[in-house]
């Protein structure tokens, strides 16, 4: 397996602390959120490869990074040739890059680089080993604002998809879909044929919007959290939360 990490936004919404820092290089309790992401797939045996995916005004930023520790697992820094908002290729525009540059033939693990969560991926790595099916990272979510802001899905008693869409209006459940996919090698040339047919290629939920009526996609329920940084508050409270998370795990 080939684990993608996506770091080619240009986090607007965090301005100024994103002007001339990557948001997945931010700091939660003195470590950044990269590196947070990283410990959890050295546990996964199976991945051979770490590939992160940046835009060309954050790519050295990256490549220093990469560069400043060794990992058990080799990391590949990759520049999508981006200088801006207005012409970034979008999430899935950067997996089909990535799936090129790299020529990838092989299961894929996508995870969005700006979330901090707490469940285990390793656990969710095997449900997926385990089964003849693609995956996405679920959470059942109460709030019938916030879960606006995902994907959310309508799923049968298998967990199997049976209606998704990205952030609609009136949610149809409660099950939000979170950043971290887990892909069929067989899955991995459709990145190309949904594109190739004029699909958004912004936010990765569009894809598995259309992937769940071209074959079955399964849904991971999650037994943790997951947060996004999406502005300067959430930062904050996503820090403290993790400097607590910390200190009690120190305790132990």
């Amino acid at each position: 397996m080939k684990a993608i990490i996506l770091v080619a936004g240009y986090a607007t919404r965090l301005y100024p602390l994103t002007k001339n820092k990557p948001k997945a290089l931010l700091e939660l309790d003195n470590k950044p959120i990269m590196n947070y992401i990283v410990d959890e797939i050295n546990k996964i045996s199976d991945v051979t490869e770490i590939i992160v995916v940046s835009n060309d005004a954050f790519y050295n930023n990256f490549a220093s990074w990469q560069k400043s520790f060794e990992n058990p697992i080799p990391i590949k820094v990759i520049n999508d040739g981006t200088k801006s908002v207005e012409t970034r290729l979008g999430a899935i525009g950067d997996i089909q890059f990535t799936i090129e540059t790299c020529n990838i033939d092989d299961d894929i693990m996508v995870i969005a680089g700006d979330n901090y969560f707490t469940f285990e991926l390793k656990d969710y790595y095997e449900k997926f080993k385990n089964s003849d099916y693609d995956y996405v990272c679920a959470k059942v979510v109460k709030d019938k604002e916030e879960i606006k802001n995902y994907a959310v899905a309508v799923i049968d008693n298998d967990h199997r998809i049976v209606d998704l869409e990205e952030k609609p209006s009136n949610p149809k459940s409660d099950i939000a879909i979170f950043a971290t996919y887990m892909y069929k090698k067989q899955t991995v040339p459709l990145f190309k044929t949904y594109l190739d047919d004029g699909n958004n290629k912004d936010a990765p939920g569009y894809f598995v919007q259309w992937l769940y009526k071209e074959k079955e996609v399964r849904t991971y329920i999650m037994d943790g959290e997951c947060y996004d940084i999406g502005t300067p508050e959430a930062y904050k409270e996503v820090n403290e939360i993790v400097t607590e998370l910390n200190k009690k795990k120190n305790k132990k």
